[in-house]
């Protein structure tokens, strides 16, 4: 390994033994043997089939001026690598970062940009890129326009020569929109920027957008790929070697890496990741279709129900689910909205979403707060919308749940 550039600790560029690179697992094996086995190899000191955790700050070199595979943990620790190995496999690329948290992780892509670049990103945005993008990139010089990303006419007459990255979401926080990725990706190339998006609500275990030509996949590893709200972290994917080394240079250079023990809880995580989607996939569905049937609600959001905008598309990409996010507006006022999401019990009234239990929250006083009120009003985020996020309990209990909290809110209103 070559010389760091500085007497820092631990500037030196990942070494051939890469870090997150993928595993030598054969590519026939399915994504389910893969989640349990690649980076999750036997510990060869002990043969235990859990890799230890690796706590260690910094690590002893072979001499002065001479570098192993670790030296310093920001740089790279043995727990983060082998999650980056996971993930790097599972997303179908060549390299993953893990991230101390998702927006951590986002940051860090829009790191790659230079005062007076452009980014043209969703309206249908997660409220901590909206709050990033138009309150801290902005401080930098790098303007942002909001767009349909799912009206490729829309993003073609937002692109400028200075458009350098397209920011999107596979499935839109939190309406649910779904852009065509190929599109996108065929889009932003032939303009010289990158695609970024954040597969967050989809999960690899149902989407890989790098299969579509996408440059860099981004998660909240706190939400579907830990599982079980007991970590915060953030991940990068990417297929392009060189952009990893641009994405590992940030990385190190600002330091907010994955810690040890994260790195460990979102490797578990993972090895659960398919079961869990798809069969809280499944009750997403029933819960959208029972929702469409209920006399107080006025409109249910749900890629897999058949009047979605891009039912089509999300049958066609989707493998084995449409995700476990739904969103309903009750026909109701903003004080019986808030009234259903306060009345819930097995429900709870939280921010985050993709873990075993289920969540419920509204929009425009929780995750989307951040947004002016007239921009939630242009882009659908209206009083009356709840977000849900659908966990591991049975159908039957969470429409009971559901069912009586909304009678609670109509039945207060009324009297």
């Amino acid at each position: 390994m070559s010389n760091p550039s500085s007497d820092t600790h631990g500037d030196q560029e990942p070494s051939s033994q890469s870090r997150s690179a993928g595993s030598g697992i054969p590519s026939g094996q399915t994504f389910r043997t893969r989640a349990i086995h690649v980076g999750n190899e036997l510990d060869p000191a002990t043969g235990a089939v859990v890799p230890p955790i690796h706590f260690a700050s910094t690590f002893r070199q072979p001499g002065a001026g001479e570098w192993g595979t670790y030296d310093y943990s920001r740089s790279g620790n043995p727990t983060r690598g082998n999650l980056e190995r996971t993930l790097a496999s599972l997303e179908g690329g060549s390299h993953a970062l893990a991230f101390s948290s998702g927006m951590a992780a986002i940051h860090c892509v829009t790191m790659l940009l230079k005062s007076g670049d452009h980014v043209v990103a969703g309206c249908d945005l997660y409220g901590g890129a909206h709050r990033l993008l138009h309150q801290i990139c902005d401080r930098s010089g790098i303007q942002v326009t909001l767009v349909d990303l799912t009206d490729p006419a829309a993003v073609t007459e937002a692109i400028t020569e200075k458009t350098r990255l397209i920011w999107a979401e596979s499935i839109g926080n939190p309406r649910l929109s779904i852009p065509d990725l190929r599109i996108l990706s065929e889009t932003a190339h032939q303009n010289g920027a990158w695609l970024g998006v954040d597969n967050t609500f989809a999960t690899p275990a149902l989407y890989r957008p790098l299969e579509c030509g996408v440059d860099i996949v981004m998660h909240s590893a706190t939400k579907y790929l830990g599982g079980h709200s007991d970590c915060l972290g953030g991940t990068l994917a990417v297929a392009d070697s060189d952009l990893h080394q641009k994405l590992y240079f940030i990385q190190n250079a600002t330091g907010a890496v994955m810690d040890p023990m994260s790195s460990f809880l979102v490797s578990r995580g993972l090895k659960t990741l398919d079961l869990r989607v798809r069969a809280q996939s499944q009750t997403a569905l029933e819960i959208a279709q029972w929702l469409q049937l209920h006399p107080m609600i006025k409109n249910v959001i749900y890629p897999g129900l058949a009047n979605h905008p891009q039912y089509d598309l999300a049958s066609e990409i989707f493998d084995g689910g449409y995700g476990a996010m739904v969103t309903f507006e009750l026909n109701g006022s903003i004080q019986q909205t808030a009234k259903v999401c306060e009345s819930t019990h097995l429900f709870h009234l939280a921010v985050s979403l993709g873990a075993v239990e289920s969540l419920i929250e509204q929009p425009a006083t929780m995750s989307h707060a951040s947004y002016a009120a007239e921009d939630r009003k242009n882009f659908g985020i209206t009083d009356g919308l709840i977000r849900l996020s659908v966990g591991l309990e049975s159908f039957q209990d969470l429409r009971d749940d559901l069912d009586r909290a909304i009678g609670i809110a109509m039945s207060n209103a009324s009297s």
